[in-house]
């Protein structure tokens, strides 16, 4: 996940030799949960191969094996991590939404996409960070922002009678595109990123409201 941006074609996956036995799957699985957890906590710089074969308590061959080098490791761990992000987005869809008024409806869509920021806040961080750098990890990011942003779409335009807008969709996807960037960036570098700083209550409450009066008026 990263900041929103349009075009591109569809970013390919990484370039991995799929482990076949199951002891080589266990420590694959080792491997790309180390490199999350180095992310988390130490970032990209920190993020090399010795330090992740450290983290996983596997030799470097367990990396060549699936891997040619630093960058196919990285991308495939961060494939690893968005993947947890992305298992977290289907709160968007099901039938729990049946029914729900759609004041309500706007309110528990923003808090439900607030939360998946803050549940995955230590990795989305480093991938925020990086993605100013890296071009592949940008274009990955544009890709899965769109993919969230249509799952959230969907969600609202439930309630498409209610938007007073003459283009409902229209309006989600503004609405969308506002919320994904103001939590991208309070992701990326705290409530400092304001002039004027909000507890997280707080400004929960401002995303929910603006969202409400903006959609339904």
């Amino acid at each position: 996940m990263s900041r929103p941006a349009p075009g591109g074609e569809a970013p390919s996956l990484p370039m991995v030799r799929p482990p076949l036995q199951k002891r080589s799957r266990e420590a694959w699985e080792r491997i790309l949960n180390a490199g999350v957890t180095i992310m988390e906590t130490r970032g990209y710089e920190a993020f090399t191969i010795a330090a992740v074969c450290e983290q996983a308590g596997v030799a470097p061959r367990a990396v060549y094996d699936r891997v040619d080098d630093k960058d196919a490791l990285f991308l495939a761990v961060y494939e690893h991590g968005i993947a947890r992000v992305r298992a977290d987005e289907a709160v968007f869809e099901g039938e729990r939404w049946d029914g729900v008024p759609p004041d309500r409806l706007v309110d528990q869509a923003v808090r439900e996409l607030a939360g998946i920021f803050a549940k995955h806040a230590a990795f989305l961080r480093s991938v925020v960070l990086i993605s100013g750098v890296h071009e592949e990890v940008y274009r990955r990011g544009a890709k899965y922002s769109r993919a969230v942003g249509d799952r959230f779409t969907s969600l609202l335009l439930r309630c498409r009678a209610e938007i007073r807008h003459e283009d409902p969709e229209g309006a989600v996807r503004l609405v969308f595109t506002t919320l994904f960037s103001t939590l991208v960036l309070r992701t990326a570098y705290g409530p400092a990123f304001t002039t004027n700083p909000l507890a997280d209550k707080d400004f929960l409450s401002m995303l929910t409201d603006m969202a409400r009066r903006y959609l339904l008026g």
